[in-house]
């Protein structure tokens, strides 16, 4: 239950009973009347905007039309106080005894609690990740993968029906320089000397099991050929083998695709070539000279004519070109026919999320999808800024076995995927990010992994300290549901109830916005609101949850307890990461 949308939804069914019964004119459009927390929390537990947004055209003064609608507010159950501040905005403070209620939505829920139907089960496809297959995964992947992995599973629990996808680039140069250095691998693998690797050669050694199963499997054969003899079969291989590296390197990381898309197969299948004719049909290309790009001029930049997308029709900055010099189709006419793929496969909304060295994609690709679907797909792209590895502040060196660069599998050996998982979340995505190991494993409030799973921890050990407490009390989920709460009093308790009903609008809110760090930042600050409750029970033994002389209030606070680990737990769940009942 999102209590924002509940009583927004009892406020606009009230203003129409009002238009109905003739108190204000019909006609009334509600979409701009909002339900929000008020800024100062002194103010109340919401605040709407209703007479301000109303006012104009219910031709009444805001202050007026205000005093209607706080009457009408204040007849609902779950209100306590309504107050008008200001020109009109209107203040609400519910009753205890509704914000207790909740309490049973989150147990009887249990991790589920927070899902949400806006997504009225909408086809999303969500693509991320999508790294050349070339290597192993390394930081900068790292970051793209979780972010579009927690993306998706936000969505999912907001009622989307999402499809996680990875777009294989293995057509192109790059898996050609691919299979030059795997058959230089070959050869080493067949006692060649190979002496260092030229430069635009890959040199990590992940190369060196790749020549090897080459070996074992052609021995002699290819060497001393010509390229034309092995670059194929040696592409084909050696894909392969990144492709499965790439999968558990993702596996390590708990992220899993339920579709890979073989750019190569959308050449050969034709899709490309169709793709291009299409857009000729549609009138859309054409034959024409760009403009030099801004700055330095490359050197091999030249006037030629080419065939051009009309890709500024559609709000990019300049048409763009399909077609290379030597009549193959360019990346993007690629890319434009695997977004028609996916609209063809019926996803209207589509998610991908690239690295900030794609940050000049958008425009162009934004105009692709509303060519290609008459403007009835959206593309919502999401770009993830560099990753910086320290340690104790100091930058971390490459590794050895990539050659380059830091790989994903070395940072979730070192500290864990769930702290990994967590960590990258930590920032808005389109935020540089700090990765310092040293921190990542520091347990304290700066840690923020470790100080949410410290709160599910510590809630887990409260009910074992009321078992050995009170051990003919039954704290099962049905018992505490069933169990009235009226020992919930104290400001700080009830203040820790809101804070949990706000999950549901936080789930919504960032399904709407394509940001899962907000679930991160909402979980660190429930459990800080958390742990200042259990640390007033150290400072004042009265306020603990678990309490020897009381069994009653001891059950009361559990059930309050019991629905943070829920909520905690259904938190971590979208981000990919896994609640702890102990922390070592």
């Amino acid at each position: 239950m999102n209590v924002f949308a509940s009583l927004h939804a009892d406020l606009c069914d009230r203003i129409a009973a009002l238009v109905d019964a003739g108190r204000l004119p019909a006609g009334l459009a509600t979409d701009a009347v909002t339900m929000e927390p008020p800024r100062d929390p002194s103010h109340g537990d919401m605040a709407t905007n209703a007479a301000m947004a109303l006012a104009k055209p219910a031709g009444m003064k805001p202050r007026d039309l205000a005093e209607i609608l706080a009457s009408e507010l204040a007849a609902l159950d779950a209100v306590a106080r309504v107050d008008i501040a200001g020109p009109g905005f209107i203040n609400i403070t519910l009753t205890p005894a509704f914000w207790r209620a909740r309490l049973d939505d989150m147990l009887g829920e249990g991790v589920g609690y927070g899902a949400s139907a806006i997504g009225a089960g909408e086809k999303v496809n969500v693509e991320y990740v999508s790294a050349n297959p070339t290597g192993p995964m390394h930081v900068g992947h790292c970051r793209g993968a979780v972010v579009g992995d927690a993306l998706a599973n936000l969505l999912d629990k907001a009622g989307y029906s999402v499809t996680r996808e990875y777009y294989i680039n293995d057509a192109g140069a790059q898996i050609d320089v691919l299979a030059r250095s795997a058959y230089l691998r070959y050869c080493e693998a067949r006692g060649r000397h190979i002496g260092a690797i030229p430069e635009g050669l890959y040199p990590g050694d992940y190369l060196v099991p790749v020549g090897q199963k080459l070996a074992d499997i052609h021995g002699d054969a290819w060497l001393d050929q010509p390229e034309t003899v092995w670059l194929e079969p040696v592409r084909r291989v050696a894909t392969e083998a990144m492709m499965e590296m790439i999968r558990a390197d993702l596996a390590a990381l708990g992220v899993e695709h339920e579709l890979f898309f073989s750019e190569r197969d959308l050449h050969a299948s034709g899709r490309v070539d169709r793709t291009i004719e299409w857009l000729k049909g549609e009138g859309l290309v054409y034959e024409g000279v760009l403009e030099p790009p801004k700055g330095k001029k490359p050197e091999d930049w030249e006037p030629r004519p080419q065939l051009l997308f009309k890709a500024s029709q559609f709000g990019d900055d300049t048409d763009r070109p399909l077609k290379k010099s030597d009549g193959s189709a360019t990346y993007f006419a690629a890319d434009i026919a695997y977004h028609d793929d996916k609209f063809q496969r019926g996803f209207s909304h589509m998610v991908l999320v690239l690295g900030a060295d794609h940050g000049g994609y958008a425009k162009r690709m934004e105009a692709a999808v509303k060519a290609v679907s008459g403007g009835q797909a959206r593309l919502s792209i999401q770009f993830c800024q560099l990753v910086k590895l320290m340690r104790h502040g100091e930058p971390v060196k490459m590794s050895k076995r990539a050659g380059q660069f830091v790989t994903l599998r070395e940072v979730v050996d070192e500290v864990g995927r769930d702290v990994v998982r967590f960590i990258m979340l930590t920032r808005k995505n389109d935020a540089p990010l700090d990765f310092d190991f040293a921190k990542a494993l520091e347990q304290s409030r700066d840690n923020p992994v470790w100080y949410v799973q410290y709160a599910h921890a510590r809630a887990h050990s409260a009910f074992a300290r009321a078992a050995e407490r009170h051990p003919d009390l039954d704290l099962s989920d049905a018992a505490l549901r069933a169990l009235d709460p009226a020992g919930l009093v104290e400001a700080d308790e009830l203040a820790l109830v809101q804070r949990l009903a706000q999950w549901p609008r936080v789930v919504e809110q960032a399904a709407r916005a394509h940001e899962p760090h907000r679930v991160a930042f909402y979980l660190y600050e429930l459990a800080g609101d958390f742990h200042t409750l259990w640390n007033r029970g150290n400072d004042d033994p009265g306020r603990r949850f678990v309490l020897d002389d009381d069994a009653g209030l001891t059950a009361a606070r559990l059930k309050l307890v019991r629905s943070v680990q829920t909520v905690i737990a259904s938190g971590l769940a979208v981000l990919g990461v896994e609640p702890v009942d102990e922390l070592t």
